[in-house]
């Protein structure tokens, strides 16, 4: 068995001599550098199985080390060495493409859990098959998506995952967990916006027995489960401003402190983080920390909406079909219905398809689902509903006929939410970009923040 070999990058002879020692006492050989020329040199003579630098260097930075491994070396980790208190160097670390980062004084328990993590990802443990998994698809987005996710399970960076509603943002966090170093590791997933705000900070950081009415028991929060594998926070934009400080320090500091307690605990998380909302927005509104969006947004990660992959659909369908089938007859969609459905701009994406086909495949006969048992004025209907306006339908049936007809008491009123229903849609659908919704729309950017201004919406 080959013994892995560490490239190690300081100026200080101190640093080297410790990570040298450590190193060592994990099995691994090692190699020096002072500079970034030696580094090279030693780059250019033998491969190695990851390598730490120091951020700054005599010839050189650490950046730069990390954008020639990234170019020459794409395969082997490399991890930063920053000052203490350093997050903006860490993150610009994260982001050229570092595995992970250390902080000086170097912490010999944070250092042996990073080269630990580093050396997994040299170990064959993923199937080959699950670069597919539930994400399903041949489309050119999702093959984009899914080399996106390849490249970003070999790092420990925070992810956010950006989408609408229904897109699939917790299968890509699943499958970056799936895929990395952290595979064998817990993957916790948490919906922020379902925790009450008053059990938020027991939730995520667990408490000691006593620490107030009802703790009867000491029990672990979200973080400790999440030990040595991945943290998924769902929805982060519904998370409160006064738990917003606390999980900032939480990232920062990789430790948290138990409700009731006096220690902190040391955790090694990897946090992947999603919302259907535009976080940059809800920074610009002041209902979300902007050092915690610098935090969780060093890599952005966009799922595409279904309306942009409808060759998937058939795949998709297909899928959720023979789930719903299991044990029973099969039943298959009907080339005409999957022509409907391509033509249906799901506000919805997969998770409307899933219900829509859940639907027809309760009220249809026989082995084939046709056009008609998917009943798309009928979906239409709910989604308008529910406050917000159907995407156009393959056929003029998915537009309500009987709302001309209603009773309009105050035209202005009446028309007035007609139009605030038409940009929510549209303002929807571009992910809440106003530009991109102002386009859409036929409108001016200087008009459509006019009425956005006139009919309240944020």
């Amino acid at each position: 068995m080959t013994i892995p070999t560490a490239l190690i990058i300081d100026d200080e002879p101190d640093i080297r001599e410790l990570l040298e020692i450590t190193l060592g006492r994990m099995n691994l050989q090692t190699r020096s550098a002072c500079n970034a020329k030696e580094a090279y040199q030693w780059l250019a003579r033998e491969p190695f199985a990851l390598c730490l630098t120091d951020m700054r260097l005599p010839d050189g930075t650490g950046l730069d080390i990390i954008e020639f491994v990234q170019k020459n070396h794409s395969q082997m980790p490399i991890a930063m060495i920053t000052a203490y208190g350093c997050v903006e160097t860490a993150t610009q670390a994260l982001k050229a493409g570092a595995f992970d980062f250390i902080t000086k004084p170097v912490d010999l328990v944070r250092l042996r859990e990073l080269v630990n993590s580093a050396l997994r990802l040299r170990e064959p443990n993923v199937p080959a098959q699950i670069t597919e998994g539930p994400l399903l698809g041949q489309s050119q987005p999702m093959q984009k998506l899914r080399e996106k996710i390849d490249k970003l399970a070999r790092s420990q960076a925070p992810v956010y995952i950006s989408g609408e509603s229904g897109s699939g943002k917790e299968l890509v966090a699943r499958q970056i967990h799936l895929q990395g170093a952290r595979a064998k590791q817990p993957f916790i997933p948490v919906n922020c916006g379902a925790i009450p705000a008053e059990l938020m900070e027991s939730e995520f950081f667990g408490h000691k027995k006593g620490s107030f009415t009802g703790a009867s028991e000491d029990k672990p929060g979200l973080f400790q489960a999440a030990h040595g594998g991945t943290l998924f926070l769902d929805e982060v934009a519904d998370l409160p401003l006064s738990m917003q400080v606390k999980l900032l320090r939480a990232l920062q500091e990789k430790a948290i402190r138990p409700v009731g307690s006096q220690q902190e605990q040391v955790v090694d998380v990897r946090i992947l983080s999603a919302t259907h909302k535009n976080l940059a927005n809800e920074v610009a509104a002041e209902r979300f920390r902007q050092d915690l969006y610098y935090r969780l947004n060093v890599i952005e990660l966009a799922v595409p909406p279904l309306r942009e992959r409808p060759e998937d659909i058939g795949l998709l369908s297909e899928s959720i079909l023979q789930r719903l089938s299991a044990g029973g007859a099969p039943v298959h969609l009907h080339a005409e219905a999957l022509n409907k459905l391509q033509g249906y701009r799901f506000s919805g994406n997969v998770r409307e398809l899933e219900n829509m086909l859940e639907r027809a495949y309760t009220l249809a006969e026989g082995e084939f689902i046709h056009a008609d048992d998917l009943q798309f004025q009928q979906a239409a209907l709910h989604k308008t509903s529910d406050n917000s306006v159907a995407n156009a339908a393959p056929e003029p049936a998915a537009m309500p006929a009987a709302q001309p007809r209603e009773r309009v008491d105050n035209l202005e009123d009446h028309l007035e939410d007609i139009e605030r229903k038409l940009i929510t849609q549209a303002l929807e659908e571009t992910r809440w970009n106003r530009t991109a919704a102002a386009e859409r729309l036929g409108l001016s950017f200087r008009s459509l923040r006019y009425r956005l201004k006139k009919l309240g919406i944020d």
